[in-house]
């Protein structure tokens, strides 16, 4: 082949269980796992790949002055918001991610969000530890407007399966002009479209990456004209909602209720205002933590290596610039 062996650099904690997967690239692949610049420091100038994991930002900006050989950047996290900086958003070196690898279990998540409201799941429960017998009307997710802010891959993920309950979907997106066709699709929006979306949507889903643009997105303004029925999912990234906004609308039930599976800060702190609503379902940020999570985006990463080293296309290239 005449090629040097390819260095990968992995940053992450050599600990991580799903790391062993690393075992099935080809023999000859030098790869070098850490947590630190430190650990990568010497085999920095010689990385034709780099592996980030976790929040690899301030490893990546101390080692990106040494990369001088890097022909390619994975993600192995969806959203790239934890990650990206200015040189490596203007450099020329592509960069993947772990798009829609998450995306399945993230949309059963949201049907589990929306049935816990639809059919009053905790007052079920409620009723049953007390030892009570009271029926009582429950509500149809048939024929409800399922409003999806950011409508990719998690967006298509619970689209699919709400469709299957009979629900009408209303999706929001940078570019609509990408929806054409989507049979899933009862109506498509611009982002000029996102009050029209908020006036129709029964639960609001909130699945778009954290950019500039989308930051605080789904704040005040947003509760206002929502409907008071209204359920909202945010399973994308927690400061696209404008957590305090969201804490007032949902004491003055202003909406129904909110099912949060991301948030500003992480863990979210002890005493905040979500744990005591009882019109939240809260997740730890681990609605797509499926038992097989991380070995799906290391199976991911290494059939996008195969193709890296056939001189494929490589699969989820993010566009840096739009962040995502």
């Amino acid at each position: 082949m005449g090629m040097k062996p390819p260095t990968v650099l992995v940053i992450a904690n050599p600990i991580e269980r799903s790391l062993a997967h690393l075992e099935r690239l080809p023999d000859e692949a030098r790869i070098v796992v850490g947590l630190t610049a430190e650990a990568h420091w010497d085999a920095a100038p010689e990385a034709d790949v780099v592996v980030c994991a976790g929040t690899s930002r301030p490893v990546m900006q101390e080692l990106w002055p040494r990369l001088g050989r890097m022909r390619w950047i994975h993600a192995m996290a969806a959203g790239l918001d934890g990650l990206l900086f200015q040189e490596l958003v203007e450099s020329d070196v592509p960069l993947t991610c772990s798009r829609g690898v998450f995306a399945r279990p993230l949309g059963e998540f949201a049907m589990a969000g929306m049935l816990h409201f639809a059919k009053d799941l905790r007052r079920l429960v409620r009723q049953q530890g007390e030892g009570r017998w009271e029926p009582f009307d429950n509500e149809e997710l048939h024929g409800k407007v399922l409003g999806v802010v950011g409508y990719g891959e998690i967006g298509r993920a619970a689209a699919t399966r709400a469709k299957a309950f009979g629900m009408k979907i209303h999706a929001l997106r940078r570019n609509p002009e990408r929806s054409v066709g989507d049979a899933l699709l009862d109506k498509s929006y611009g982002p000029d479209g996102l009050d029209e979306l908020l006036a129709e949507a029964d639960y609001l889903l909130a699945a778009a990456p954290l950019t500039p643009e989308t930051r605080g997105l789904v704040g005040r303004r947003a509760f206002g004209s929502m409907k008071q029925s209204a359920v909202l999912i945010n399973l994308g990234r927690g400061p696209v909602v404008d957590e305090a906004a969201l804490v007032d609308a949902l004491k003055a039930r202003r909406i129904k209720g909110a099912v949060l599976d991301v948030f500003d800060q992480e863990p979210l702190p002890e005493g905040h205002a979500f744990y005591g609503l009882d019109n939240v379902l809260l997740s730890p940020h681990s609605a797509d933590h499926t038992a097989a999570w991380m070995d799906d985006a290391m199976d991911f990463f290494i059939a996008n290596f195969e193709r890296w080293m056939a001189g494929q296309p490589l699969m989820a290239l993010a566009d840096k610039r739009a962040g995502y």
